[in-house]
């Protein structure tokens, strides 16, 4: 089954202490799609202005990304730069400018109204609600969010976590939305807020999910000797948990969200490789399954087929 995801496309400006890249292929969808791509068919939603490469497009055609829902429009494509500090977890905002995405409104084309997953990557919650609103009864809807929205739209927000089957967010956010110190915590008392299920990511440390009552899984996170650009770790995480679950699953179970969750910190660890989207272009299937047996070894990882 086809993933539908809807969120930025931008071109990205990073910076790290040893390298400088401009022009990069950036923003919440772009890196969600790709990732949701290596296990399904993805109906891709955003907006992108004349400026945006061509040959982008020709590439998501190549790996069955359906593109009828992307809008071009006239003007410059949403940009963002950003600078991160020397341990690579820090990271500076450096400028923002929307362009055309400022206007950005998700119509979705009649077939993509039908789709059983859906990944609302990280827009603003109205938004991510517009999207559901056109939807006929989705399977299972993800939803990615950021300390932004929980700061200022916390009522939009609330609002669109009794319509999520799972919340993806990272620590920081966590604690800044529920007041808890202990993730933990902070995990179960989410999921009073509406979702089934919510992941709490950890970066280099991994990932929790909860489920319901006492179902609970602690990820460990890839151990890398080199990375190059943290950008989109978390969006490539989101991506690899909802492809594998349109690609393999019909009716969404705890273990099936164990794996997603391995599957999702495999595509994240090897997005941090490389700048941009570089990684994930070449990557192949018989990388992630040799990456997947080793996370299962790490986490202890008992497979239920």
């Amino acid at each position: 089954m086809s993933v539908l995801v809807v969120g930025s496309i931008a071109l990205d400006t990073v910076k790290t202490p040893v390298e400088e890249h401009s022009d990069l292929i950036g923003g919440s969808a772009s890196y969600a799609a790709l990732s949701a791509s290596f296990f399904s068919p993805v109906r891709l939603v955003g907006v992108v202005g004349e400026d945006f490469p061509e040959s982008e497009f020709e590439f998501w055609k190549e790996r069955k990304i359906d593109i009828d829902g992307l809008q071009r429009a006239n003007g410059k494509t949403f940009r963002w730069s950003g600078e991160y500090s020397w341990d690579l977890n820090t990271r500076q905002t450096r400028s923002i400018a929307l362009n055309v995405f400022k206007h950005f409104e998700p119509v979705l084309p009649k077939a993509y109204r039908q789709s059983d997953f859906v990944l609302l990557a990280n827009i603003a919650p109205s938004l991510q609600a517009h999207v559901l609103d056109q939807m006929e009864r989705p399977r299972f809807v993800v939803a990615d969010t950021m300390d932004l929205w929980i700061e200022t739209t916390r009522s939009d927000l609330d609002a669109l976590l009794r319509r999520v089957d799972l919340l993806i967010l990272n620590e920081s956010e966590a604690r800044e939305m529920t007041k808890e110190t202990s993730l933990i915590k902070a995990g179960r008392r989410i999921r009073k807020f509406g979702p089934r299920y919510v992941a709490i990511k950890k970066g280099e440390h991994g990932a929790l999910l909860f489920g319901e009552g006492d179902q609970f899984f602690s990820c460990g996170a890839y151990p890398l000797e080199d990375i190059h650009d943290p950008t989109g770790a978390g969006d490539t995480f989101a991506g690899g948990m909802a492809g594998y679950l349109a690609g393999t699953v019909k009716k969404v179970h705890f273990n099936d969200l164990r794996k997603a969750m391995i599957y999702g910190s495999v595509l994240a660890s090897f997005c941090v490789e490389a700048f941009s989207l570089a990684r994930l272009r070449d990557l192949t299937m018989d990388e992630i399954a040799k990456r997947y047996e080793t996370f299962k070894l790490m986490s202890q990882f008992e497979i239920i087929d």
